[in-house]
């Protein structure tokens, strides 16, 4: 149990950041495709969402992974995924054969919230730079 306490909270920040990490390298290769559909979605400035998507989901990955100010990346992912859920996973709005999905992707990213609200409020743990 005390290897838990003693590693946990890192394993548990890889594992809440991989999926941004990983989501902003693949923004990265695929900008057009990530800005059209931004647009599509009616947002003004898609290149630029874009580019703070990037920012917001690389940068507070690796923040969080690392511990250094934690609190602040996982408030900035945690108000980015919450926008994200209501603004791409409006599974009230769609077809009936995309509203399932759209309200499991929609449910993944509340669920990612809480995560996050997690390391918001106690920080990164052990084996961080800190700065909190």
């Amino acid at each position: 149990m005390q290897a838990l306490h003693r590693h946990g909270p890192l394993i548990g920040r890889i594992l809440i950041a991989l999926i941004f990490i990983l989501s902003g390298f693949s923004k990265i290769g695929g900008f057009a495709a990530t800005s059209g559909y931004i647009a599509s979605k009616g947002l003004p400035l898609p290149d630029l969402v874009t580019i703070l998507t990037i920012i917001i989901e690389l940068g507070g990955g690796l923040l969080i992974v690392v511990g250094y100010r934690a609190r602040l990346a996982a408030a900035a992912l945690f108000l980015f995924t919450l926008a994200a859920a209501f603004l791409f996973h409006d599974f009230w709005a769609a077809s009936p054969d995309m509203a399932q999905n759209q309200m499991i992707h929609f449910m993944k990213n509340i669920s990612m919230a809480g995560g996050l609200l997690f390391v918001l409020v106690h920080g990164s743990g052990p084996h961080s730079v800190k700065a909190d």
